[in-house]
């Protein structure tokens, strides 16, 4: 007795309407690498799915290892995440942010919280304030938060303001900021003159506004001394079940989906200015 076959996905189905849809125009390598990414993503989602059915929703490595991590991403892999690779170029300055215990935490475009719950609990006599203009994402940062005992200690918001960083005065303060090109405006130091006293990690857009990286080390540099850091791959936190998958794979499961450059900054307050 033959038993049939389950049916395709939604996602597949709807992925694979979608890339008919994109190889039905006209040929172009333009054409081609919006259905590659489509598929990867596709891929991507799938090796996810598989990566929360073997190694569970425990954030496997890096700085935040131990985190429960059972909401989905915002925006961007989940994967990445929950293997504790993702921005892996970032681990050293995370560590030193933990090890120098700043009393306050102002996490800018906090997404679904993976660093804001993750550094409250490194950091147990820290608040952290995180903000973001989505209300969906706020939603998935507070249940993060309560997810991982921290919810007392992460205070969450919108959109903020120049005047806003006047919270920097009252107290030793890490700024992280990451909010799609919108840095150019809110970070600067003539408008919001609390910046000049906090130490800040800023992600530059600069694929989406060419020539920011250097204007803001230029407005940062007479008061910060300013480290550059590029992307990095962090293949040690893939799971030893992984030996299993093809090298495709292995590499989508540490993907970030970003698609076009995206340094970091990491300003820290001259001790002129302490």
């Amino acid at each position: 007795m033959s038993q049939d076959k389950p049916g395709p996905s939604p996602l597949t189905v709807t992925v694979t309407e979608r890339a008919r849809a994109l190889l039905a125009r006209e040929a172009s390598p333009d054409v081609l690498n919006s259905t590659l990414r489509l598929l990867a993503k596709w891929r991507a989602q799938v090796l996810a799915n598989t990566l929360r059915v073997r190694s569970g929703t425990t954030v496997l490595g890096g700085p935040f290892m131990g985190m429960r991590y059972e909401v989905a991403a915002s925006e961007g892999a989940w994967a990445a995440r929950m293997l504790g690779v993702y921005e892996a170029s970032l681990a050293p300055v995370l560590e030193a942010v933990i090890a120098r215990a700043y009393p306050q935490v102002l996490d800018i475009g906090c997404a679904e919280g993976y660093y804001a719950v993750g550094l409250a609990r490194r950091m147990t006599g820290s608040r952290i304030f995180a903000h973001d203009t989505s209300a969906s994402a706020r939603m998935l940062a507070a249940q993060l938060a309560a997810a991982n005992g921290v919810s007392d200690r992460v205070i969450l918001g919108g959109e903020i303001g120049h005047r806003d960083f006047e919270l920097c005065r009252t107290a030793r303060t890490f700024v992280l900021c990451d909010i799609e090109g919108a840095e150019e405006q809110l970070l600067d130091p003539v408008a919001a003159p609390g910046l000049r006293v906090a130490d800040i990690l800023v992600e530059v857009h600069e694929g989406m506004k060419p020539g920011l990286t250097e204007r803001l080390v230029a407005r940062f540099a007479p008061t910060h001394r300013v480290t550059r850091l590029g992307r990095r791959i962090d293949s040690g936190g893939l799971p030893d079940w992984t030996e299993g998958l093809g090298d495709l794979d292995r590499l989508l499961l540490l993907w970030e989906w970003r698609s076009s450059p995206t340094p970091w900054l990491w300003l820290e307050r001259k001790d002129t200015d302490a």
